[in-house]
């Protein structure tokens, strides 16, 4: 297989692996289902002797020490899953495609092994498992990101599609609740997951390349099977051209025109951290992630809640929650598509006008952004509203927005950044942004514990702290408009 099946094999595979295990941590609301069905984490929800009150209200009361450790367990997990981006991220660029892969693989693998062998009595052991599967996910998506770089004016969209493949791959977990209400073990379902890892080590030497796959596109590029039996001479060659053509795209206004006799230095990696772009961008993923974190953790629990402690309707809106998860990788091209084609209308503009070309490419980008920002406050609002029918709209605009949400960083990233950076500043925001999650348990503490469980303030703060997140795009939108020559804000 040569050529143009091998860029659509491997964008393929690409596809299936994201869409089947790299976002699988986020189905945890049906995963919970199953623990809860296995008594995991039991022992903390005793009955209380001296409670003489309705016994629907007695278990929603006494087992809100459970649901506070699986809370804690599924934010451990999604901070990791953000957090470790920036290490991996690293890794991915000092040690390219194949040493990450094999680290995924092996984070992936010891994950779905421990929780195949783990019981109520060993529950504990998933505070381990449940982070080494999103780190190990997380590194697939990083490494099937740049499969993009293969098909040239389609690249935000196939960056976008594999997010949305990402958001996906959360109705896995649902499958599996599925099997287990057929009767099939939760031991068997991680058990064949295991197994599929073989799978894995099989692309990652067959239709994936060593180094990393350059943009733009070299002729006749070429890699998989070839690159384990001859050098990589069109890898290497490429990239000295490539990251020249890179550092072009992304200077700003000013720094296109240098003197004359001046040599144009390349700017260095912190100069892009800690720039105004960056750090608007980072505080625009933290709000609107922190918010999705929360509801994926706290949902079970919102559920038994609205419920009144109906298992079989808690059962049918957490079927409903991970079927709408599936749709993601529907949702997610769409954001791509538009970048896409805003992006090649702005560059026909440039030609005539003589305009800024990292400028053009971050242009098509603020339409995306300000989606994203509006979907997510719909989403908040809809979510904040305590009418159980309400949620089926919540759990679309959720998925909806999720998936919009991490196209659109990814995507944001490759156009108003240098690509040789990509792995680097992808996992430093994604890791930064972690930390933010880290509220997620907090706030959750305090809607059990001082608000007795009315989140009401608590939604209120987040409306808020979501319109902050429109500054973002406007600012991108006014810097576009920046008249050439002027200083960029990226500096």
């Amino acid at each position: 297989m040569a050529g143009r099946g091998l860029y659509v094999a491997t964008l393929l595979t690409g596809l299936l692996e994201c869409l089947g295990f790299a976002g699988v941590v986020f189905g945890w609301v049906s995963l919970v289902f199953v623990f809860k069905a296995e008594h995991y984490f039991k022992e903390l929800c005793e009955p209380n002797a001296g409670l003489l009150g309705n016994a629907t209200e007695q278990a929603a009361e006494v087992c809100k020490a459970q649901d506070q450790r699986f809370s804690l367990i599924f934010t451990v997990a999604s901070f990791m899953n953000n957090f470790m981006t920036f290490p991996t991220g690293y890794i991915f660029d000092r040690f390219k495609t194949t040493v990450a892969r094999l680290i995924a693989i092996s984070l992936y693998t010891s994950a779905t092994l421990i929780i195949a062998f783990t019981s109520a009595s060993s529950a504990v052991l998933l505070y381990l498992a449940m982070p080494l599967l999103s780190v190990g996910g997380i590194l697939f998506l990083i490494t099937n990101l740049q499969i993009g770089n293969l098909f040239g004016k389609h690249r935000s969209t196939i960056i976008t599609l594999y997010n949305g493949a990402f958001d996906s791959s959360s109705a896995v977990f649902l499958i599996i609740k599925l099997l287990y209400e057929q009767g099939i073990s939760l031991r068997a379902s991680f058990i064949f997951i295991s197994v599929c890892s073989t799978w894995h080590v099989t692309r990652t030497f067959v239709l994936m390349p060593r180094g990393h796959i350059p943009y733009p596109l070299p002729p006749n590029y070429s890699y998989g099977l070839c690159s384990g039996n001859c050098p990589t001479k069109q890898e290497k060659t490429a990239e000295p051209e490539n990251r020249e053509l890179q550092s072009k795209e992304f200077l700003s206004p000013k720094e296109e025109i240098p003197g004359p006799g001046q040599q144009q230095k390349p700017r260095s990696f912190w100069s892009y951290v800690l720039s105004r772009r960056f750090a608007w961008h980072l505080l625009w993923l933290s709000v609107i992630q922190l918010y999705h974190y929360l509801f994926i953790g706290t949902l079970n629990s919102l559920l038994t809640s609205l419920a009144g402690g109906d298992r079989a309707i808690v059962s049918t809106y957490t079927n409903a929650f991970a079927i709408t998860q599936f749709f993601g990788v529907l949702c997610a091209p769409w954001n791509g598509l538009l970048m896409d084609k805003l992006k090649q209308k702005y560059q026909k503009e440039a030609k005539r006008t003589g305009s800024s070309t990292s400028m053009v490419a971050l242009r098509s980008a603020v339409p995306s952004l300000t989606l994203t920002s509006l979907l997510c406050l719909g989403f908040t609002v809809c979510a904040s509203v305590p009418v159980l029918p309400l949620q089926y709209a919540t759990f679309i605009l959720q998925v909806v927005s999720r998936s919009f949400l991490y196209g659109s960083n990814a995507t944001f990233l490759t156009l108003a950044f240098p690509s040789e950076h990509f792995g680097k500043l992808f996992g430093l925001v994604m890791a930064l942004s972690a930390i933010v999650s880290l509220f997620q348990f907090p706030i959750f503490t305090l809607i059990k514990g001082p608000l007795q469980n009315d989140p009401f303030y608590v939604n209120m703060m987040l409306i808020l702290a979501t319109l902050l997140t429109f500054v973002h795009p406007f600012l991108v939108y006014l810097e576009c408009r920046l008249p050439k020559g002027s200083p960029s804000a990226v500096a």
